[in-house]
């Protein structure tokens, strides 16, 4: 039966499973699509299925890629992901993981870098505690978080600097020859030599000394001879001229004994012998024997060693509490473990422009010669913190001082051996007779006091595992203490160790820390250092044109408040409308005398807001606007139709944060771009009440 004549209905014949396939005939036309090989390679199903696949990964790409773009169009949020118990928490803290003190009620992004805010913690419990943080007892050993406590007690300081010696400037002297002449011997002819006071150093060949040794000579004999009949003016001048003779040996170096073996002997000497004028050291022998030297030609430097100069260089803080006559210890660099004492002989008056620092000048003993000037030293002196005027030292009680070498000290009053000036009581310098009673200073151990650029904080254990920030303000730095002048209490005990990690642990909560402690110090009480207290009974209602002016006057405040916060310098325009809205209302009829002072104190501090920085336009603009507040507090225009808000915000320097604006949301005038939505503080000032 044909394939044509087979019904729909009839099963078609199942194909033989064992008969070969026959080949064509000869002549019978070829099919059109060659026969699929038995386990051959189907091209076209391989490449349906590579493409449903691309397909399906180009969708998922393209999924991926809308997702990320409406995320970063903020047409979803990322937040929408996080657990319920977080995102429906009415009291949960958003912050910026790179800045944490931005911190708000609602999620968002950060204003400073654009990143999404996240939930750090609840409001309730301790997460409110805004200056502190809470450690747990295995936290805090793990930590090795330990305390001590804050004391009081009299404290001495060691000032501690370094210096070099130098010889004493009083104790230098130069041999000079008195008259030309040549150096026929040289007795000290070494540099290094020891000398005593009077010792014959140089015999000198000079004709000039010997031709006036020989005139004095001759005057003197003439004087001698001349008859007793003279006349008494020719006697009188021979005199004059024995007197002058005389007088020109004693210039020209000759001693009064070498004149008086002259006068004896009467034979002059064309060679003189010249002296060493103080005892000491030869430093520089400038000639050699034989050569020729002009009058005033030095030929020695002798230094007297017996005494040197310790020059130290002192913080002008440091050298205020420095007085005559002080005692300081020093230790040498080439004597290491022996300490030489010595007292304060010179502070000078001024700063040195270069390294501003003072000179200090000690005077050393130094009998036994072991002071080289030009070395080095560490020199400790000892200053009694906290005590003002008076001060008691038992070498210096009830005595007399020289005021140019403090090493000279009597027990009665006289002259000084060295420079023959009077001597003073030690009580010109503050020097006590009796003890002086010294007074405690609070210290707590420098390991405690975290420090960077102007800002100390130290963390104080108020409760057992609650560490609570304070700003300190710190004296004196001590070896092992430093001196506290306000921030904490006697007794409270204070981080010493783990204090880093507690600071650490305050930045990732976006408290305030080390970094910016100012958010701290409005806790402690000070005044101006917190929001401005408007408290008070509704502002009263101004009619008329005062009403209007005042409301004016308002508006152009706004103008430069928004400038600020654009971080703009207000435009000279506004400025000036600001001037004359307040001139505007100065001038009207009605105004309250209260008013006036307020006003024109406003206007005197924006005079020139345009011409300052943003920075000093923005300082300016503090003293401005708690004006401003004060006034919208107590008077409004009759006609006003909205309420003011009051926004401060702590971050500002010194605390005086408060701003005025007509409406949310907060734009900080004070931060700009940089903190726009910092807020700690805002209360809406009601309308003046209706009459």
């Amino acid at each position: 039966m044909n394939d044509t004549d087979r019904s729909p209905r009839d099963p078609e014949p199942a194909p033989p499973t064992s008969a070969p396939t026959p080949s064509p005939h000869v002549g019978e036309p070829a099919s059109t699509s060659p026969a699929k090989p038995p386990g051959g390679f189907d091209l076209r199903f391989f490449l349906r299925i590579a493409l449903q696949v691309l397909g399906v990964f180009a969708a998922g790409v393209a999924l991926l890629a809308v997702l990320g773009l409406a995320q970063r169009l903020g047409w979803i949020s990322a937040g929408d992901a996080r657990p319920a118990a977080t995102a429906a928490g009415a009291d949960v803290i958003y912050t910026c993981a790179m800045h944490p003190q931005i911190r708000q009620p609602t999620p968002g992004r950060c204003p400073i870098c654009g990143m999404l805010l996240e939930p750090i913690a609840s409001i309730s419990g301790a997460a409110r505690d805004e200056l502190a943080v809470h450690i747990e007892p295995a936290a805090r050993r793990l930590a090795n978080i330990q305390t001590a406590p804050v004391e009081r007690r009299p404290v001495v300081q060691s000032i501690a600097t370094v210096g070099n010696l130098a010889a004493e400037e009083s104790r230098l002297a130069t041999l000079s020859a008195y008259v030309a002449g040549r150096v026929e011997r040289l007795f000290a002819d070494y540099t290094g030599v020891e000398v005593a006071k009077g010792d014959h150093l140089a015999v000198l060949y000079s004709p000039g000394l010997y031709a006036a040794q020989v005139e004095y000579v001759e005057s003197r004999r003439s004087l001698q001879e001349m008859a007793p009949g003279a006349l008494a003016v020719v006697a009188r001048t021979q005199e004059r001229l024995v007197e002058n003779a005389r007088q020109r040996l004693v210039e020209l170096g000759m001693t009064q004994e070498q004149i008086t073996d002259l006068e004896r002997t009467r034979r002059a000497e064309s060679r003189v012998t010249i002296y060493a004028p103080i005892g000491g050291t030869v430093t520089e022998k400038l000639v050699v024997e034989g050569q020729y030297v002009e009058a005033g030609e030095p030929i020695y430097r002798i230094a007297d060693l017996s005494a040197v100069w310790l020059m130290l260089q002192l913080y002008p803080e440091d050298a205020a509490r420095i007085r005559f006559g002080q005692h300081v210890e020093a230790e040498v660099q080439s004597l290491p473990g022996e300490f030489f004492s010595g007292r304060v002989a010179f502070v000078n008056p001024t700063v040195d422009d270069r390294t501003r620092t003072v000179a200090v000048r000690v005077e050393m003993p130094n009998p036994h010669r072991k002071l080289r000037p030009g070395d080095y030293a560490r020199a400790q002196i000892a200053v009694p913190l906290g005590a003002e005027g008076r001060v008691y030292d038992a070498d210096l009680a009830g005595r007399w001082i020289s005021p140019m070498h403090p090493q000279i000290i009597r027990d009665e009053p006289g002259e000084c051996p060295i420079c023959g000036m009077d001597l003073v009581p030690t009580s010109r310098y503050g020097y006590a007779d009796e003890p002086v009673p010294q007074p405690a200073a609070l210290v707590i151990p420098r390991s405690a006091v975290l420090m960077a650029g102007a800002n100390s904080v130290v963390y104080v254990e108020t409760q057992p595992g609650r560490f609570e920030i304070r700003p300190v303000t710190i004296g004196s730095i001590l070896r092992e203490h430093v001196v506290i002048h306000s921030g904490v209490r006697e007794g409270e005990q204070v981080a010493t160790s783990g204090n880093f990690l507690i600071d650490s642990q305050m930045q990732l909560s976006g408290k305030p820390s080390l970094i910016d402690p100012r958010r701290a110090m409005p806790s402690q009480a000070a005044p101006g250092q917190g929001p401005l207290d408007l408290s008070g009974p509704d502002p009263e209602p101004l009619a008329g044109d005062a009403g209007e002016r005042l409301e004016d006057f308002y508006r152009a405040y706004f103008a430069i408040q928004t400038s600020l916060a654009d971080d703009q310098i207000p435009a000279e325009g506004q400025v000036r409308q600001f001037d004359s809205a307040g001139r505007a209302l100065l001038q009207t009829d009605g105004l309250p005398d209260g008013l006036r002072p307020t006003i024109e104190a406003i206007l005197e501090t924006a005079a020139h807001l345009h011409h300052l920085s943003l920075d000093d336009a923005r300082e300016h603009f503090q003293q401005i606007s708690r004006h401003a507040l004060r006034m919208a507090a107590r008077y409004r225009g009759a006609q006003a139709s909205g309420s003011f808000i009051h926004f401060w915000c702590s971050m500002v320097p010194g605390g005086q944060g408060d701003w005025l604006q007509a409406a949310r949301p907060p734009a900080n005038p004070y931060w700009g771009s940089r903190m726009l939505r910092c807020v700690q503080h805002e209360r809406e000032l009601p309308l003046a009440a209706a009459n």
